[in-house]
């Protein structure tokens, strides 16, 4: 399951089940993943083709939802991305749809940190059916920073252009050091830790995973953790860290073209150690095989040759 379900359960005192997340979705490319059911892996699939699957994993999630709230007295739905994806409401298996098939009521929860945060939250309301909208009982805004006060005449405006009433406003908290969900907010973190010491190099794959596995350098004192996209932005670090991923092929060819994997080959030279995990490790082999086309259409690519080690997929 997810780790934000686990970090969930944990932070409730329970333990965690595969019911908190019956379907995890792991991407595998831009528009693939792997579909993980109950725990298990189930099949590598398209995006297009997930939709025609969804109707099964439906059943599965409701079986699920009825397990924990015999189980539970109160259990808590979190929702997907925003509940008003109109070009995906008819296939989707989340947010509203699982609110429907419940009878759950709904709180519709607005980022003001991104801005535009009333905007969002009356224009989200407006996509919504009218059934959709007699299942959300209250709005909240999220990760504030300053004076609420100063909140008060947009509350006032929102509530009764919806009729909803805002039923709390959170603050922006720093430093709470639980896991990120999803790899969005690498987007924001460039270089973590504190300055001087130990100086790694953690190049940001395109399709990276696990990402979260370097949280704890970033606590360590002494340490500086940069997330590295391009080659000029490689300076001469302690380490390199080459992460998971679930493309590897895909994301080698990607060192390749934007030259990274050139940089990282300068620096194993000159000396400095190049660490490799999972999909990483793969690439530091000679030679990455892959007979069945599981990931792209040729069946052998050359790996960076630092490690006397190959791969078959």
């Amino acid at each position: 399951i997810g780790r934000a379900q686990v970090v969930q359960a944990e932070a409730a005192g329970i333990a965690p089940t595969v019911d908190m997340n019956p379907v995890l979705l792991k991407p595998t490319s831009d528009s693939g993943c792997q579909v993980i059911v109950l725990g298990k892996v189930v099949r590598n699939i398209s995006a297009r083709d997930y939709y025609q699957y969804t109707p099964s994993l439906l059943q599965t999630i409701m079986e699920s939802l009825e397990r924990l709230r015999a189980e539970y007295d109160i259990v808590v739905i979190e929702g997907a991305g925003s509940p008003a994806e109109i070009n995906l409401k008819a296939r989707e298996i989340v947010n509203m749809r699982i609110a429907k098939a419940s009878g759950t009521p709904v709180l519709l929860a607005g980022d003001i940190d991104r801005g535009g945060v009333f905007a969002s939250l009356v224009g989200t309301l407006e996509l919504l059916d009218e059934e959709e909208r007699r299942h959300v009982k209250g709005l909240i805004i999220n990760k504030f920073r300053g004076d609420v006060t100063l909140l008060q005449p947009a509350i006032d405006f929102v509530e009764k252009r919806t009729g909803l009433p805002m039923l709390g406003v959170i603050p922006y908290f720093r430093d709470i050091r639980i896991a990120q969900e999803d790899s969005v907010y690498l987007d924001e973190r460039q270089e973590n830790g504190s300055a001087g010491g130990l100086d790694i190099a953690l190049i940001r794959l395109p399709h990276i995973s696990n990402y979260d596995d370097f949280d704890p350098l970033e606590e360590e004192e002494g340490c500086t953790v940069s997330y590295i996209t391009q080659r000029f932005e490689m300076a001469n670090p302690h380490l390199i860290i080459l992460p998971g991923t679930k493309s590897t092929i895909a994301d080698l060819n990607y060192l390749r073209h934007s030259g990274l994997a050139n940089a990282i080959m300068e620096r194993a030279r000159a000396g400095t150690p190049v660490v490799g995990i999972c999909g990483g490790y793969q690439m530091l082999g000679k030679k990455i095989l892959d007979p069945h086309k599981v990931e792209s259409d040729k069946t052998e690519v050359d790996g960076l040759g630092l490690l006397d080690v190959g791969t078959e997929f």
